[in-house]
C-alpha cells in the first residue's frame, strides 16, 4: 500500500483528506512544514499533499527543501485564495499539480492517481503523440492555431533528448511555459525544473545564484550555498534572458556546457551535474553576437535546437480559447462566479494587435473580470485605450479599401480626438486646447463645427 502524505495546518483539512485517502493509502499527516520534512525524511511517502499557506515555515520552502531531498516525490500543491503566480512559482519549484481549495472527492482521488502513474519509470517516455499534446495543455500552453499545433509537435519531438534548447520571442509570449512543457513532456519530468531570470540579479550576484559559493568565499558567505545548477541536477534548468548575462559570465556558463562541471565561488573541487539547460531570450542574438556582445562560442552551444514562440498577433485565432482559459481561472481564484464575453467584446480583443502578447491579455481579462458589474464582460469593460486603437484601425482600414469616404474618416477623427480632449479635462477649453497644441479659438470653432457642445460631457 502506497504512503500519502497530508501537510497543512488546518485540522480539518487534515482530516478531511484522511477520511477520502484512508481506504486506498497509508495517510501520514503533518501540522507544519518543519514536521513535515521530519516524516518525510523518516517516512520516505509515495506522494504528497501540500498546503502553499501556513505559519512559520511556507509551502514553498518546504517544497524546495522536498525537492532538494527527494527530487522525483510527487507533490500536489493545495491552495484556496493564492493568486496565478504562486501556483506557477510552485510549478517552476517542481510541483506536480496543484488543487483549489474547496475540493471534491473524485477530484482528489483523480489527481493522487495521476501523478502516481506519472511517476512509474518510462511511462513519459512510452506516451502517444496525443498524450504528450494533452500534456502540452496541461503545461499551460493554450491554443489551436497551426503556429501552436506546430509549436508542440516540436516541443514533442525534442522533449525525449538532453540537448540545449534555445527559445525566442517576444516578451509576453509564454518562453517560460514552453521551457516547462518541453521539461515536463520528456522522460525528467519528475526531476527539478528549476528557473532563474538571467536579466533580474545583479552582476556580483549572478556567479552564485548559478554556481553556488563556499562558506567564506566572500564576505557575506556565512554558509555553503547551492546554486541553481546543483539545485537542478538529473532535471531542467531554465534560463530566461540568457542574452543579458554579462561577457564574464558567458564565458563560465560557456565552461558548464562544455564540460558539465563548474566550481563553486571560492570552492576548489570541481563538480559535475547532469542538467538539460533550456534558455530563452527576446533579444536578436544574431545581431548580439555581430556586435559584440554575445559570445559567438556561447550563442552555437545554446541554439543547438531553436524554437520560436509567434507573438499573439499572429495567432488571433487562439485569442477566444486563452480568454476562456483566464475567465475560468480567475472565477476560480475569486468568488467563483464565471462570467462571459460578448460577441462584440470578443471581436476587440481579437482585432488588437497585443504588443505586450498573452501576459498582456491575461492582466485585461484579470481587470475585466474584476471590474464587469454583471456575468458578461461587455465592451463598455474593455480599458478604453484598446476600444480606441481598435477603432482607428478599423477606420483607417475602411478608408484603404475604399469601403469608407476620406472626409467622413477624416471628421470622425477629428470628432473623437477632441471629444476625448475635453472629457479629459472636465470640458475646460483652454486646457483641452493646450493639451491638442491648438488655440481656444480654433478649438471652439472645430466643436461648432463638429457639434460637440458641452451638454455632452
Amino acid at each position: 500500500m502506497k504512503t500519502v502524505l497530508i501537510v497543512d495546518d488546518e485540522l480539518g483539512i487534515r482530516e478531511s483528506l484522511k477520511m477520502i485517502l484512508k481506504h486506498d493509502y497509508r495517510v501520514l499527516t503533518a501540522s507544519s512544514g518543519i514536521e513535515a520534512l521530519k516524516m518525510q525524511e523518516r517516512e520516505r511517502p509515495d506522494a504528497v499533499f501540500l498546503d502553499i499557506r501556513m505559519p512559520g515555515m511556507d509551502g514553498m520552502q518546504v517544497l524546495a527543501e522536498l525537492r532538494k531531498e527527494t527530487p522525483t516525490t510527487p507533490v500536489i500543491m493545495l491552495t484556496a485564495t493564492q493568486t496565478l503566480e504562486t501556483v506557477v512559482e510552485a510549478m517552476k519549484l517542481g510541483a506536480s499539480d496543484y488543487l483549489t481549495k474547496p475540493f471534491s472527492i473524485q477530484e482528489i482521488k483523480d489527481r493522487l492517481e495521476k501523478v502516481l502513474v506519472e511517476r512509474q519509470p518510462g511511462l513519459l517516455a512510452s506516451r502517444s503523440s496525443s498524450e504528450v499534446d494533452d500534456q502540452c495543455h496541461l503545461s499551460g500552453i493554450v491554443g489551436e492555431s497551426r503556429a501552436i499545433r506546430e509549436l508542440c509537435r516540436m516541443v514533442r519531438q525534442i522533449a525525449d533528448g538532453r540537448s540545449t534548447v534555445l527559445i525566442t520571442g517576444e516578451s509576453g509570449t509564454g518562453k517560460e511555459l514552453i521551457a516547462g512543457a518541453v521539461h515536463k513532456c520528456g522522460p525528467y519530468g519528475n526531476k527539478p525544473f528549476v528557473a532563474i531570470n538571467c536579466a533580474a540579479i545583479p552582476e556580483n550576484l549572478i556567479e552564485s545564484e548559478l554556481f553556488g559559493h563556499e562558506k567564506g568565499a566572500f564576505t557575506d558567505a556565512r554558509e555553503r550555498r547551492i546554486g541553481k545548477f546543483e539545485q537542478a541536477h538529473g532535471g531542467t534548468l531554465f534560463l530566461d534572458e540568457v542574452g543579458d548575462l554579462s561577457l564574464a559570465t558567458q564565458v563560465k556558463l560557456l565552461r558548464v556546457l562544455q564540460q558539465r562541471e563548474f566550481l563553486r565561488v571560492g570552492g576548489a573541487t570541481p563538480i559535475r551535474v547532469d542538467v538539460r539547460v533550456i534558455a530563452a531570450t527576446n533579444r536578436d542574438l544574431g545581431k548580439d553576437v555581430a556586435e559584440g556582445r554575445f559570445r559567438h562560442d556561447l550563442y552555437y552551444r545554446v541554439n543547438v535546437v531553436p524554437l520560436h514562440v509567434p507573438p499573439l498577433r499572429e495567432r488571433s485565432d487562439d485569442i477566444p480559447l486563452l480568454v476562456e482559459h483566464f475567465l475560468h481561472i480567475f472565477a476560480q481564484q475569486g468568488d467563483g462566479r464565471g462570467r462571459k464575453i460578448s460577441r462584440d467584446a470578443m471581436e476587440i480583443l481579437m482585432e488588437y494587435p497585443w504588443p505586450g502578447n498573452v501576459r498582456q491579455l491575461m492582466n485585461v481579462i484579470e481587470r475585466c473580470h474584476v471590474l464587469c458589474a454583471g456575468d458578461t464582460i461587455e465592451t463598455s469593460d474593455i480599458p478604453e485605450d484598446i476600444r480606441e486603437q481598435v477603432r482607428r484601425s478599423s477606420l483607417k482600414e475602411a478608408v484603404l479599401e475604399g469601403n469608407s469616404p476620406f472626409d467622413e474618416a477624416s471628421r470622425e477623427f477629428e470628432y473623437d480626438i477632441i471629444f476625448q480632449a475635453l472629457r479629459k479635462t472636465n470640458f475646460n477649453q483652454t486646457e483641452a486646447a493646450s493639451l491638442l497644441g491648438i488655440s481656444r479659438r480654433i478649438l471652439k470653432y472645430k466643436m461648432d463645427k463638429l457639434g460637440i457642445t458641452a451638454c455632452q460631457r
